[in-house]
């Protein structure tokens, strides 16, 4: 979905689609957040006074481990204020509120933890060293801080382009005539979707990981039936000259190295014969751009470019 707001900067209709449900979480608060940041601290003030009205959350039915991650009462504030805004469908500050969930800055609701994939960080940070980030951190000036900074880089997209769906590509329909389909298809096994954002996930939807991380192919013949599958879909849904662009990373597993997009040109050419292989550009990915140092698993991601015959 991160080409969505591109997209409807150029003005295009947009039909995105992901499994996971922060994915779209995201997608939606990015293209439809309230017009002003006026208007969007208003809204928060008010999903925070909410709040206070209903009785406090009983954390005793929380798992342990996350409930390792934070101090008793910036739990509660979290619990209530995560459940006001999916009842009250406030997308926009319920993805501002996972963007701060955990991390060991002072603006962040955790103790020390990492940013991206979760685990707490007590070792570097042991509690008797470092006891003021172990302490309460309130909810109110962190999500208003939050979505003070979120308005400073937020692009203004047009109104009603966007439809978002949460899906696999089992359970996907796509609309038809469509000029130009872009996706990443999931890497085999090399990045573990669900538990990555376990945390945020949880918030969401207490299965979504697990059921995440289930629907991910892990070998050559899960990835190889995933792309027989986009392929029909795929035929049958672009228009004519319509192109179809699939970013795909290789794999490396204990000194194998598996090549996703040859598997993908393959699918392509034996069940969508009216889609041409047109290229295939490859780009090294230089350690600065992972979200893991010297990791050893995707070193090279390929741009495979389809195009449907007049």
């Amino acid at each position: 979905m991160r080409g969505c707001i591109e997209a409807l900067l150029a003005k295009r209709r947009i039909f995105a689609a992901d499994v996971s449900p922060y994915a779209e979480l995201l997608t939606t608060a990015k293209t439809s957040p309230p017009k002003t940041l006026d208007a969007a601290l208003t809204e928060a003030e008010r999903l925070l006074a909410a709040c206070s009205a209903y009785p406090p959350p009983d954390c005793r039915s929380v798992p342990k481990w996350v409930r390792r991650y934070f101090h008793p009462r910036t739990l509660k504030e979290a619990l209530s204020f995560a459940l006001i805004c999916q009842q009250e469908k406030s997308n926009f500050h319920l993805a501002c509120f996972l963007g701060i969930l955990h991390r060991q800055r002072p603006g962040f609701l955790s103790y020390p933890s990492s940013h991206l994939v979760p685990y707490l960080r007590d070792k570097k940070f042991p509690p008797p060293r470092f006891p003021e980030m172990y302490a309460y951190r309130p909810l109110r000036p962190r999500i208003l801080a939050k979505i003070t900074r979120a308005y400073k880089r937020l692009p203004e997209c047009p109104e009603g382009g966007a439809r978002i769906a949460i899906a696999s590509i089992e359970d996907l329909s796509l609309p038809t005539h469509i000029d130009c389909l872009i996706t990443s298809p999931p890497y085999m096994n090399a990045l573990d979707y669900g538990r990555d954002n376990r945390l945020r996930l949880w918030f969401l939807d207490p299965t979504a990981a697990d059921r995440i991380d289930s629907r991910t192919p892990s070998t050559i013949e899960q990835f190889a039936r995933l792309m027989n599958i986009l392929a029909l879909k795929t035929q049958t849904a672009l228009r004519p000259q319509g192109y179809c662009v699939l970013i795909i990373g290789d794999v490396v597993s204990r000194g194998t190295v598996v090549h996703p997009a040859q598997i993908a040109a393959d699918s392509f050419a034996s069940h969508a014969p009216s889609l041409r292989l047109r290229s295939i550009i490859e780009d090294s990915i230089p350690d600065v751009r992972r979200a893991r140092r010297d990791y050893r698993g995707v070193k090279r991601e390929c741009v495979v470019v389809f195009r449907r015959n007049p």
